[in-house]
């Protein structure tokens, strides 16, 4: 999820845990402690783009880094003055459950999150919310600005924490919910249409849960279209996408190639756009594809100008959203 509500959601856990006893500085811990795995944009000071593709939500986002550094923050914590009233074992917890609680969230994206690093590499996605849900990070907001506003000894600090949390789960358990019917729907469909996929992927559109984005794969490339969790109809508009890998024969042996195809998951086409060769990962989107079926993709890494993609993921995800799309995604998730 985005920085934010990754800071949001720790406050407000950190003032559910810790609140009565050391005050607001269990929300100003709380975020931090939510944010640590995060720590892992400082390696782009370092590592190419595809390097740091692959770094990102890695090491740091796994199962054995909360359980390693869990204990070191809590005994920092004992330590620090301000702080002792609260015991190594609570300490212990509150930051396990920070640290693990952010690496599952994040596993509810697209993106990909290394839950068994170093000794998988594999990349845990569920496709449940996109990186940035309003509808998700609201309650959340509301509940941690309030809670800086009102005093200690407010009555209703617990209240709000715990209206925040549990509207906010709430809406996950809904996302969830949409993410199984949408799945079951689209698999009728294929038997419907007598499509048979290698295997598919469903994902939220930006900003949303009910728009969704599928990807079908067969043995010639990618079936894209866009259902709404609305709409019942058994036929699904799809656009047919090569992979084009006879376009990545030159590139072959480059490093960055494998690291790209890797980092895709195997869900990636390539295409030439004037001099540039370009590796499209279909897992984060079009620009506005559900305006334009035919419309370009926001992942685009140019693998014969590698200098010119320091913001690869970013480069397209807002292009082409006007009041026209907008409103051709409006009609879209009402079914029209």
């Amino acid at each position: 999820m985005d920085s934010l509500t990754h800071i949001a959601l720790g406050g407000l856990i950190g003032e559910a845990l810790l609140g009565k006893v050391i005050g607001k500085r269990a929300i100003l811990l709380g975020a931090v402690a939510q944010s640590i795995p995060d720590v892992d944009f400082m390696a782009s000071f370092w590592l190419n783009t595809p390097e740091d593709l692959l770094a990102h939500r890695g090491f740091t986002h796994s199962f054995l880094f909360a359980i390693l550094l869990a204990p070191l923050l809590a005994w920092w914590s004992t330590k620090c003055s301000v702080l002792q009233p609260v015991s190594f074992k609570k300490w212990t917890l509150f930051f396990s459950l920070q640290i693990i609680i952010h690496i599952l969230l994040d596993s509810l994206n697209a993106y990909g999150t290394g839950w068994f690093e170093p000794f998988s590499h594999a990349r845990i996605s569920f496709n449940v919310l996109f990186v940035a849900d309003p509808f998700y990070s609201l309650w959340l907001a509301i509940s941690f600005f309030v809670l800086i506003w009102l005093g200690r000894s407010n009555s209703y600090r617990n209240a709000w924490a715990f209206a925040g949390l549990s509207i906010s789960s709430i809406y996950l358990v809904y996302a969830m919910s949409n993410k199984y019917m949408i799945d079951r729907n689209v698999r009728k469909t294929f038997r419907k249409q007598m499509i048979a996929p290698t295997r598919y992927f469903t994902t939220p559109t930006p900003l949303n849960n009910w728009l969704w984005y599928i990807v079908a794969e067969d043995k010639y490339g990618y079936w894209i279209g866009y259902r709404s969790v609305f709409v019942r109809k058994d036929t699904l508009s799809l656009t047919f996408f090569a992979r084009n890998d006879s376009l990545l024969v030159p590139m072959r042996d480059h490093d960055a190639l494998h690291k790209l195809i890797r980092f895709s998951q195997g869900y990636y086409i390539a295409s030439q756009n004037k001099d540039a060769l370009v590796f499209n990962d279909l897992r984060f989107g079009q620009q506005a594809g559900w305006y334009n079926p035919n419309a370009k993709f926001v992942f685009q890494y140019y693998l014969n100008h590698p200098a010119e993609n320091d913001l690869v993921i970013q480069r397209g995800r807002f292009t082409n959203w006007n009041t026209t799309t907008m409103r051709s995604m409006y009609e879209q998730i009402l079914g029209k």
